[in-house]
């Protein structure tokens, strides 16, 4: 069991290998056309129904069936070969997007398409986590994995924006047909530059994997039984706490007498902090980042509950910004959650994490919107504020009883060694 590496890893040094420039590439291409495609089908479905609930219905679509294919189909990862679940799941997605592109589509279809596309999607991100700490092997892997999250979320940004132009110019079948090409386009990204690898090991020496069901109550046992995990997945929960300020946006913006252009500086300021800081958490050495990790999580309240006295846009641009910059510990905390969890049920286990996250983030949203109904924007957020940072504070306690972060040879040390052994298993290599 090494001791964790107290030198910072370069993004050059990360970049520098092939395999993860085509995880990194592929990645971006399919994240900006999904964007271009959540657009697209949303003025396709209000553009038939005349609806703007049935548009908000759709989607709603593009999130909502990972609640049920993160778990379900999250173990596909660790059951087959994770390259070929990468490239499987695109292959699917590319054509089902083309079949929404068919003119004339009744808008149910649509609909029903979009549920099967979100669940042919459900195994890829779990495949690609728990294919990149072979790719990278130690600390490399966090600066990876950050650097991931950050062009997710800056896809995610240029993709909303750059999704309604697109429907003027060539149409929502049209801008459908791009998204179903950079899908395949990814596909082949990961087909040419990513090495093949063989299907991890079952765990204790078994010859033989468990049933579908026995792996899923395994993972759902392992996070329970380890405290670290469960500390883990806790801080990914604090999201629901913190998302308060992005889901009360828009009346955000109206209490300033803003419109959607204040609205869209308010959504942008917080994944733009988000995206800054993670790229310089992730290259810290990894002692630090555990260190550090619960610390950003209590920050990340603190400007919600500086909204309490009703500042203007201006400040709340900063306050949300500052937000997203503390909760830059989401890139400590998922390539530890992934890194901690064993390879053999690293993509059933990370799947299980992925459906908390968007579970707390659905609630958070719900119980953000339903408050507001009864108490002004600014005073709901910094109500979740107080409440984020009491949670915060319990799952701090948590984790400091976990071990996490013992010297020297405590579980800290273990997650380089594990990330050793991962790298080891995918030595031809040198994966949030």
């Amino acid at each position: 069991m090494g001791e964790p590496t107290r030198e910072p890893t370069l993004y050059r040094a990360v970049f520098a290998h092939v395999e993860f420039r085509a995880l990194f590439a592929a990645h971006t291409v399919s994240t900006a056309g999904d964007q271009f495609a959540r657009v697209a089908l949303t003025v396709l479905v209000y553009r038939d129904t005349g609806s703007p609930a049935w548009a908000a219905v759709a989607y709603a679509l593009t999130f909502l069936p990972d609640l049920v294919g993160g778990p379900l189909l999250a173990g596909l990862a660790d059951r087959y070969p994770r390259r070929a679940v990468m490239i499987c799941s695109d292959l699917a997605r590319a054509l089902l997007v083309a079949a929404m592109a068919v003119p004339g589509l009744p808008w149910p279809a649509v609909c029903a398409l979009v549920v099967l596309l979100q669940l042919a999607g459900a195994p890829a991100v779990p495949a690609r986590t728990a294919l990149l700490p072979h790719i990278l092997p130690g600390p490399a892997f966090r600066a990876g994995a950050a650097a991931l999250s950050t062009v997710s979320q800056a896809a995610q940004v240029a993709g909303f924006a750059a999704g309604g132009l697109l429907v003027v110019l060539v149409g929502t079948s049209g801008v459908l047909l791009l998204d179903a090409a950079s899908f395949a386009v990814s596909a082949a990204l990961v087909a040419r530059w990513v090495r093949d690898r063989p299907v991890p090991a079952a765990t204790g020496g078994a010859t033989a994997r468990p049933g579908w069901w026995t792996s899923l109550v395994a993972g759902a046992g392992l996070v329970r039984r380890d405290r670290r995990l469960l500390a883990l997945l806790g801080f990914a929960a604090l999201s629901a706490f913190h998302i308060s300020g992005e889901a009360l946006a828009v009346p955000l913006a109206d209490q300033q007498g803003g419109g959607p252009v204040a609205a869209g500086l308010l959504f942008a300021a917080y994944p733009a902090g988000c995206a800054l800081a993670s790229l310089v958490v992730a290259t810290r050495p990894e002692r630090t980042q555990l260190r550090a990790l619960p610390v950003l999580a209590a920050v990340t309240s603190l400007p919600l509950i500086a909204c309490a006295p009703r500042p203007g846009l201006a400040a709340l641009v900063v306050l949300f910004a500052l937000a997203g910059a503390a909760s830059a510990y989401h890139a400590i905390a998922s390539p530890t959650f992934a890194l901690w969890t064993p390879d053999a049920c690293r993509g059933q286990v990370y799947g299980l994490a992925i459906t908390t996250l968007k579970l707390a983030q659905g609630l958070g949203v719900a119980a953000a919107g339903l408050a507001a109904e009864r108490l002004a924007a600014h005073q709901v957020v910094a109500v979740a504020g107080v409440l984020g940072l009491l949670a915060a504070a319990g799952v701090t306690a948590l984790w400091r009883h976990s071990g996490a972060v013992a010297p020297a040879s405590g579980a800290a040390g273990a997650a380089d060694s594990g990330a050793a052994d991962s790298g080891a298993a995918g030595s031809g290599a040198a994966g949030s």
